[in-house]
């Protein structure tokens, strides 16, 4: 075996892996079929290994196919850190800072992330919401400088990662003042009350569902959603309770439009920022990973 590495062939076994077939990855890449399948045959042979396990049209993934393509994601990340970091010194601009943020975080709580990078330095910031998930790949693969989220990552998802609490606060519920009469025989007057919730890859979904348990409530959930800003909206027009905290629902509460119902006992929501293992680092998502914290 060559003591060198084809870089070509990495990267075209790494696009066949993401893309789940020489087909599809023949057409993202402008190459012949055959063309491509030679490629990957002779990098197996470079290698000495089987990279893929061939069942008709499909290829999977061997144990080994797996443990280079966990390299070659880090080979070309690496790749793609170098240029963005060469891109903005050439540039001598204000420095970029991408921040994602999980759809459940309160608006509030991402203004004070933004204000805290702008005191770390004059930026230019992007800000993208998504599912955690995706945000993950986003900040793995170095396109992304911090994550603002209420859950943190688990399993596999978790490596190379760093996590920082940044904010915790009890969880109350609220509702329109039209529910103001559940204040009296409180926790056992949610029972059969109409509910929105978060979804199930929640973890304040999880913590719920083991208080009403506890506590032998049952109440009617109407909706699911990771939505924030929906929440509070359908919950002003009467067609719910939801479970938030405080600080996520305080202007509502001051306008008038929710009121507390009370407060859930050993239930709180917990919000972090993660950041990714990097080589070179964005000097201001360092900075801003060591300084932030909400103070509501």
């Amino acid at each position: 075996m060559n003591p060198w590495i084809n870089y070509h062939h990495l990267f075209y076994f790494k696009t066949i892996a993401e893309e789940g077939g020489v087909s599809k990855a023949a057409k993202k890449l402008r190459l012949g079929q055959p063309t491509l399948s030679a490629q990957l045959k002779s990098f197996e042979n470079q290698l000495g290994v089987r990279l893929f396990e061939r069942t008709g049209r499909d290829l999977i993934l061997t144990e080994q196919g797996k443990v280079v393509l966990d390299y070659a994601k880090s080979i070309f990340n690496s790749g793609l850190e170098m240029l963005e970091v060469l891109r903005d010194e050439g540039k001598q601009a204000k420095p970029h800072f991408h921040i994602g943020t999980i759809d459940s975080v309160p608006k509030q709580i991402t203004a004070d992330l933004v204000s805290c990078a702008l005191e770390v330095s004059e930026c230019r910031i992007t800000l993208s919401e998504g599912k955690l998930e995706s945000l993950l790949s986003e900040l793995k693969a170095f396109r992304m400088d911090l994550i603002l989220t209420n859950s943190l990552p688990a399993g596999p998802q978790a490596q190379g990662i760093r996590s920082r609490s940044v904010y915790r606060e009890n969880v109350s519920v609220f509702a329109a003042p039209a529910y103001k009469k559940l204040r009296k025989d409180f926790p056992r007057s949610l029972s059969g009350q109409p509910f929105i919730i978060p979804t199930y890859d929640s973890r304040l979904r999880q913590d719920l569902e083991s208080w009403m348990h506890h506590q032998e409530i049952y109440p009617e959930i109407v909706i699911e959603s990771q939505d924030i800003a929906i929440k509070k909206m359908l919950a002003i027009k009467g067609i719910g309770l939801i479970p938030a905290t405080p600080a996520s629902v305080a202007h509502q509460v001051k306008q008038g439009e929710l009121i507390e119902i009370g407060t859930l006992e050993g239930v709180s929501e917990e919000f972090f920022v993660l950041k990714a293992d990097r080589k070179i680092e964005n000097p201001v998502g360092k900075a801003v990973f060591k300084r932030f914290h909400v103070s509501l």
